[in-house]
């Protein structure tokens, strides 16, 4: 249960009369408000060190506020339920004056908090006057309000001194804007007025509704889906629908798109290619529904990234059927090939979104190249992100190729082509993608030089299994190194395979083939045996996605070589990325491990299990076996970590934020 604090010290406003509670005063007023925001126990505090003593006995998160805040009870929400992370600050654009903190960010977190004249110019924002610090944290609101309340005469209200203290210690704070609902803090009786006044103009409800609609999309989204999805969302609410329910209801849209897909002939890819965009509309509208209603949970965030990447290679699933079917020999091939493509991409997308949080915390570490190119990346990448709405802006966000341009060319390339012609426009886009993203990112990367896979468990985003753990450490010539050269080992073998055909037992060709799958192999575990050595290096955010890319190609190579059909190894792999999503789905939403991660294998394993198969002969009985093993396994996991025995959220990683877009 959440305990709300209403802190009076250092806030001259505190107990100015207001009409909103006839006879109160603005703490009484905002203790109300309080509690029709959801919190049930709100306590007043004269002091630090009550606030201390308060918070020390506290079972749960802690909302700590002075009584100087004047805003709609909807803002009061939003910071109750936000769902950006444990520890969240309202921030807002006023001035700063009355000796108030001063806060700045980077993407989304207070990175440093304190009086206007110590961040020299660097502010981005005004500490709003209220705070929820999740419950891991709250021994550091206990210290950090006593250390406060050590120095009585200092300068400015109690509660800013407060949230200076907390991110002076280093907890991860996030920072909630105030966008279209108004929220200020007063120091006199116009201000209140003022203040007042201003709250009462605001229509809330349809605030409110415009808010659920992301603040900066992409630009299909922002123009071709969020100019109407929003009514859809509010005939949701009314319905009773819950986000889950939304987010099924999109799942079966895009199944039926896929079939359609599948079946071919114009009618159907006209059909699939209206589904296709249907479905997506109810895929924001999920986030909406969510948003509007403030029906926020760690099962439903996870449900919807793993929701989003199933619906996508179900749709490849069924361009790829449907290319076959229609007499084109590579239809399968082409699927594959998007979905390890764009697999490889998120798992890259996950990791500097974590890389970048990192360097943001800390900004010593990110300024130590001294400028460059790497700076001057930096900058530019914030100037055009800063010009919201400019060519450059929405430029840069569409080359990226978001899920929904990638929905977007789909369907268009459907409904007036063909199926091949819908996966080459998205291998296409999406390599031109990778390398534009790959390249910028890796000279920002190699200028922050912030090591990200040394601050969790190596072994666990790796995905290693109990075979990487005892083989020989290799510290040369390092990890990535290790696990680019086996992706493209894995590459060539996948290319010779390819280049060369099958064949049969009787060409020499095809048993040169056979007798380079255990060579790659060993230079997978060579990989493997990586995983003692640090990751510390500028360019380590790269080793999981380098490794996925090994995995999955090794895995195509020795299913072309034992002749498996093209759907058994699109449906191998599309199990395996359901595994490698669980994954980051619970490195960004800050849940632990799968419940049956050690029984999955690791990626080596499975490679030496598909290995023996190639060489008994028995591959696509391998293929089968081995991914509905890792199938059932996941469906358990998902049961005992959400149903059975579900855990509360762990604190996560330092640098890591919720809503990093696979």
């Amino acid at each position: 249960m959440t305990l709300a604090i209403v802190l009076a010290a250092g806030s001259p406003a505190a107990s100015l009369p207001t009409g909103a509670v006839p006879g109160g005063s603005t703490a009484d007023r905002l203790a109300e408000q309080w509690r029709r925001a959801g919190v049930a126990d709100v306590r007043f505090a004269a002091t630090l060190d009550e606030v201390a003593d308060l918070a020390a006995t506290a079972g749960g998160p802690v909302v700590l506020s002075g009584a100087d805040l004047v805003a709609h009870t909807a803002v009061l929400r939003h910071l109750v339920t936000s769902p950006v992370g444990p520890t969240v600050a309202l921030v807002l654009t006023d001035p700063p004056g009355g000796g108030r903190t001063v806060v700045r960010e980077e993407r989304g977190q207070v990175v440093d908090a304190g009086p206007v004249e110590r961040l020299d110019g660097e502010a981005t924002g005004v500490f709003g006057g209220a705070v929820r610090v999740g419950r891991d944290d709250v021994p550091a609101l206990v210290a950090a309000a006593r250390a406060a309340g050590t120095d009585a005469q200092a300068p400015g209200p109690a509660v800013d001194r407060v949230l200076a203290g907390l991110a002076g210690q280093g907890t991860l704070v996030f920072a909630h804007r105030v966008r279209l609902l108004v929220a200020h803090r007063v120091d006199d009786a116009s201000g209140l007025a003022a203040a007042e006044a201003a709250v009462a103009a605001v229509d809330e409800d349809r605030a409110e509704l415009r808010l659920s609609v992301k603040e900066k999309d992409d630009f299909f989204t922002t123009y071709f889906v969020s100019t109407w999805s929003p009514q859809v969302t509010k005939v949701c609410a009314r319905l009773g629908l819950s986000p889950t329910a939304v987010t099924m209801i999109s799942v079966a849209f895009a199944v039926a798109a896929a079939a359609l897909f599948a079946a071919g002939g114009r009618p159907a890819l006209v059909g699939g290619a209206v589904l296709l965009y249907l479905g997506f509309v109810l895929d924001c509208v999920d986030g909406q529904l969510a948003r509007y209603t403030r029906n926020f949970s760690a099962w439903g965030g996870w449900l919807d990234t793993m929701a989003d990447r199933a619906k996508e290679y179900l749709v490849y699933a069924g361009l790829g059927w449907g290319a076959t079917a229609a007499g084109f020999r590579y239809g399968w091939a082409l699927a594959i090939a998007a979905m390890t493509l764009q697999t490889v991409r998120h798992m890259t997308d996950a990791w500097y979104g974590v890389l970048h949080d990192e360097a943001a915390r800390r900004p010593k570490a990110a300024g130590s190249g001294g400028g460059g190119i790497g700076d001057r990346l930096n900058a530019a990448s914030n100037r055009v992100q800063a010009d919201s709405g400019s060519l450059s802006y929405w430029l840069k966000r569409t080359v990226v190729f978001p899920i929904g341009e990638r929905w977007a060319l789909i369907a268009l390339a459907a409904a007036l082509f063909d199926q091949r012609i819908a996966l080459f426009a998205v291998l296409t886009w999406g390599v031109l993608a990778f390398g534009y993203t790959g390249a910028l990112r890796t000279l920002r990367a190699r200028w922050m030089w912030v090591p990200v896979l040394d601050t969790v468990d190596a072994t666990l985003h790796r995905d290693d299994g109990p075979l990487a753990t005892r083989l020989p450490v290799l510290r040369r010539p390092g990890p990535l190194v290790l696990a680019v050269v086996a992706a493209l080992a894995a590459a060539g073998l996948v290319l010779v395979t390819l280049l060369g055909g099958v064949g049969d037992g009787g060409d020499p060709a095809a048993w040169l083939r056979w007798a380079a799958v255990p060579v790659v192999l060993l230079v997978l575990l060579a990989a493997a045996a990586g995983t003692g050595a640090a990751h510390n290096g500028p360019l380590d955010w790269l080793v999981p996605a380098a490794l996925r890319a090994a995995e999955f190609l090794f895995a195509v190579a020795v299913g072309v070589i034992g002749g498996a059909p093209a759907w058994l190894i699109f449906g191998y792999l599309f199990v395996l990325t359901l595994h490698h999503y669980d994954l980051v789905a619970r490195l960004e939403k800050r849940q632990p491990a799968p419940p049956l991660h050690s029984a999955t294998l690791g990626w080596e394993g499975r490679s030496v299990l598909l290995a023996l198969t190639a060489i008994a002969g028995i591959v696509s009985i391998g293929l089968a076996t081995l991914g509905i093993y890792l199938l059932v396994l996941f469906v358990a996991s998902v049961v005992l970590a959400w149903f059975v025995r579900p855990s509360r959220p762990t604190r996560a990683p330092a640098g890591t934020r919720q809503g990093a877009t696979l």
